[in-house]
């Protein structure tokens, strides 16, 4: 296990460096690809460096019958018969929802494959999350209307922070419900999006506050 900095302060300061090396530790091989509606990939964009690199997410459209309406996620969305990987699937759909053009240079890796269940809705998917670094400075962007509300950055720190942690309240078929989040201004980042951000602690081998079984020594 790599040192970790005792300063909660400093633990939260993860470098592109940081993330290659957490990548690399313990690659995952992916499953054979189908382009089918049940798999979707999602591109988890990094811009600048050090104490100001900065994560991208969308706050997703409202529309009925959707059932991420007006969550918070990160660029991307389900196959389509001509994607010919999975990380074509991000990529194409971070160019049609906020019009920018990821290229094989910026990929730096991908998470593991995770298995989604909404029990609600009786079905279930897979998700493959791929990461990349844009650069030093965001990329301008263009959201599609139609199928996003918001395009935000988040400084990787503040994701870190106990500070910034929070809970996600609403009512789903007459039941309560509350999920761990994150604050983001006027934004949550919780439910699958936030678990995509466990995983990605859990292999960086950092305390995630918002999400306390990922916490490591």
């Amino acid at each position: 296990m790599p040192d970790v900095p005792s300063d909660p302060r400093e633990r939260a300061v993860v470098s592109i460096h940081d993330i290659q090396q957490a990548l690399n530790r313990e690659p995952h091989e992916a499953r054979p690809f189908v382009p089918e509606p049940n798999h979707a990939a999602v591109a988890m964009m990094f811009a600048g460096s050090g104490r100001k690199l900065e994560l991208c997410f969308i706050r997703r459209a409202e529309r009925q019958g959707d059932p991420w309406s007006g969550h918070v996620a990160f660029p991307g969305g389900r196959a389509s018969p001509g994607d010919p990987t999975p990380a074509a699937v991000a990529e194409r759909e971070t160019m049609e929802e906020v019009g920018i053009r990821l290229r094989p240079e910026h990929r730096i890796g991908h998470l593991p494959e995770l298995p989604v269940r909404r029990d609600d809705l009786k079905w279930s998917m897979t998700l493959s999350p791929f990461l990349y670094h844009v650069g030093p400075e965001r990329l301008p962007h263009r959201a599609n209307a139609m199928e996003v509300a918001e395009v935000f950055w988040v400084p990787v720190p503040h994701l870190f922070d106990e500070a910034t942690t929070t809970t996600y309240d609403f009512v789903r078929n007459g039941e309560a419900l509350s999920f761990p989040g994150v604050a983001a201004g006027s934004n949550i980042i919780w439910g699958l999006t936030l678990r995509v951000l466990g995983v990605f602690a859990e292999r960086l081998q950092r305390p995630f506050p918002a999400l306390p079984d990922y916490m490591h020594p």
